[in-house]
C-alpha cells in the first residue's frame, strides 16, 4: 500500500505546500516575503528573493565598527519605505547628520536611542519591531542571549521593517535564529568582502568583493553658503598680517 504522502509529484512536494516557510535546503525557497534591493546586483543574487528581508532578523557580523556596514545599506535606507523613521538603537557612536543628509535621508527620520541599560535596549527594539512604524532599525548589541534574539525576530514577523543586527565576528560559529548572516571583511581600498554564512537556501561556498561607492556626502550644492566675516582691511602705515595656509 502506498503511503498516504505519496503522489506523481512526490512526498517532498507534499510537505512543501503544507506552510510557505518551507523550502528545500537545496534551492532558494520559492514563497519569500518582501525584499528591499541592495544596490548590488551580485548580492542580490545570492540572496533569496534578490534582496534584504523584510520582518526578519538579518546580522551583519563586523570586526569593529566602522569597516562600511552602514554604507552597505545605504540603497535600502534611501528607498522611500513611506518615509517612516529608520531607528538607530544603541548604535558605538553619535550619528554624524551631515553625512545622513548628505545620503538625502533627512534627519527629521532618523531616530537616535542611546539607552543606559541592556535590557531597556531589548524592551525599546522590541517595541518598536511590535509597532511596526519605522521602516528600518539598526540595532548594536554584544553579548546578547539566543533567548533575546529569538524574542526579536518573533517581534520583527509581526511587521515589515527591516531589521539589522550588528554584531562581532566573534560569534559567527553561534547559533542564531537569523534568516540572514554575513559576515564583512574591509580591503584598504575601500571595497568590502562578504562571505554569507547563512541564508535561507543552499550554503553559499565562497566569499565575493563589493567595490566602494562614490560618496556625495558633502555635496556642497545641498548646502547653504557660510557666512563669514570679511578679513580685516590693512590700515595706513601698518604692514598686513600674512595668514599662514
Amino acid at each position: 500500500m502506498s503511503s498516504p504522502l505519496s503522489s506523481s509529484t512526490g512526498p517532498a512536494t507534499s510537505l512543501l505546500n503544507l506552510h510557505p516557510a518551507l523550502w528545500r535546503g537545496s534551492q532558494f525557497g520559492a514563497r519569500t516575503g518582501p525584499t528591499i534591493a541592495t544596490g548590488f546586483a551580485a548580492l542580490d543574487a545570492e540572496l533569496p528573493g534578490q534582496g534584504w528581508p523584510t520582518g526578519s532578523l538579518i546580522e551583519l557580523l563586523i570586526a569593529q565598527p566602522g569597516v562600511g556596514e552602514i554604507q552597505l545599506l545605504r540603497t535600502a535606507l534611501q528607498t522611500d519605505l513611506n518615509k517612516q523613521p529608520v531607528v538607530l538603537l544603541q548604535p558605538p557612536y553619535q550619528p554624524n547628520s551631515a553625512c545622513w543628509s548628505g545620503w538625502r535621508l533627512g534627519t527629521q527620520r532618523l531616530l537616535y536611542l542611546a539607552p543606559q541599560r541592556a535590557r531597556d535596549a531589548y524592551w525599546a527594539a522590541e517595541q518598536i519591531l511590535k509597532n511596526g512604524s519605522c521602516a528600518a532599525l539598526l540595532f548594536w548589541a554584544h553579548p546578547i542571549q539566543t533567548s533575546v534574539l529569538k524574542r526579536l525576530h518573533l517581534a520583527a514577523q509581526s511587521s515589515q521593517t527591516l531589521f539589522f543586527m550588528f554584531r562581532p565576528h566573534a560569534v559567527q560559529s553561534q547559533a542564531s535564529p537569523a534568516v540572514l548572516r554575513l559576515l564583512l571583511s574591509p580591503e584598504q581600498s575601500g571595497a568590502l568582502t562578504l562571505s554569507i554564512i547563512k541564508r535561507r537556501g543552499p550554503a553559499c561556498g565562497h566569499p565575493f568583493r563589493l567595490g566602494a561607492q562614490a560618496s556625495d556626502s558633502f555635496s556642497i550644492s545641498s548646502h547653504d553658503p557660510v557666512d563669514r566675516p570679511a578679513l580685516a582691511q590693512p590700515q595706513p602705515g601698518h604692514v598686513a598680517t600674512q595668514l599662514s595656509d
